[in-house]
This record gives structure tokens, C-alpha cells and sequence, in this order.
């Protein structure tokens, strides 16, 4: 794997842990029923956790073993985008991870990941983000760039729904 510059480009780490997303940013907030049990909550957090659920979207990844805070990550859908792990969340109900926005990515921001299984039963996947351009080309983008944005997002959701067995 390349070695990444493992320098967040951004202040607000662990923001999407937190309620209210920081201003200055591009908010996205997806949260989705992908299914029941505990069965699909497993498949689900296994997939995530292992990268499976971003391959599965169409996003290439260089990376080493699961979701591990401090781990450098680079992602590529059309563009290099590397990132780091920043939080990794490992509850008997609640599995995920964030990461965050190193030098070279076109975005500075988080986005987080977060797989749960509800009282009732239900699993719900829920990706949390702020964002905004960080070179001249992400902020030509404009609307595109959202729009490629709320796509990947979209793509997430549905691979995640697949590798679950739903």
C-alpha cells in the first residue's frame, strides 16, 4: 500500500459522532431500514467493517485489514481520495466507523458509517457526513460534485442492503 500523509485536513475529528454537524459544511444524514435480526445486522457490520460494502459500490480500496482507528485508507472512484479511520464504533447493537479527509482528497470532511440493530429488531444503516471542496476542481464542481456525492451515498445503501441478504 502507498504510504498516505496521515495529517487530517480538517479541525472538527470526531463531528459525526455529535448531533450537530459543524457549519461551513455540506451536511448529508442518510438513515435506512436494510432489514431484521441479528443474522442481517452481522452480515451487515461485517461487510461494512471489511470494506466489502465500498467495493460493492463501485469505490476502489487500498487497504489493510478491517476498520481501525488511526489506519490510512485510499479510496478511488474516479479520482484518488485517501482518507484515515478516525473512530471505529464496536457495540453488541451498534458497529461502525468515520473516517476523515487527508491531503490529495478533494474534500475536507468526515463521513461516518454506523450499523444498529433496534430493540424491535429491525437493522437500520445510518451514514452521517459534513464536507466541503478543497481544491479548485471540487469547488468548479458545484452541484455536481453533491449530486456525485448523494450517487455514491445511494450506491452505498443499496450495496449494503445486497450484502446483508436482504
Amino acid at each position: 500500500m502507498m504510504l498516505i500523509n496521515t495529517k487530517l485536513t480538517y479541525a472538527e475529528v470526531g463531528a459525526t459522532r455529535e448531533a450537530v454537524l459543524p457549519s461551513g459544511y455540506k451536511h448529508v444524514r442518510r438513515d435506512v431500514d436494510i432489514g431484521a435480526g441479528s443474522e442481517t445486522f452481522d452480515r451487515a457490520a461485517t461487510a461494512m467493517l471489511h470494506w466489502r460494502m465500498h467495493r460493492a459500490a463501485g469505490i476502489d480500496v487500498t487497504v489493510s485489514g478491517p476498520a481501525t482507528p488511526g489506519q490510512p485508507v485510499l479510496l478511488r472512484f474516479g479520482v484518488a481520495a485517501p482518507v484515515q479511520v478516525v473512530y471505529r464504533v464496536d457495540q453488541p447493537d451498534r458497529q461502525g466507523f468515520a473516517y476523515g479527509t487527508l491531503p490529495g482528497h478533494p474534500e475536507r470532511g468526515e463521513e461516518a458509517f454506523l450499523v444498529h440493530l433496534t430493540g424491535s429488531g429491525r437493522v437500520r444503516f445510518r451514514i452521517t457526513a459534513f464536507s466541503r471542496p478543497a481544491t479548485l476542481l471540487a469547488r468548479l464542481g458545484g452541484p455536481v460534485t453533491g449530486l456525485i456525492q448523494a450517487y455514491v451515498t445511494n450506491r452505498y445503501v443499496s450495496a449494503l442492503r445486497d450484502l446483508s441478504g436482504r
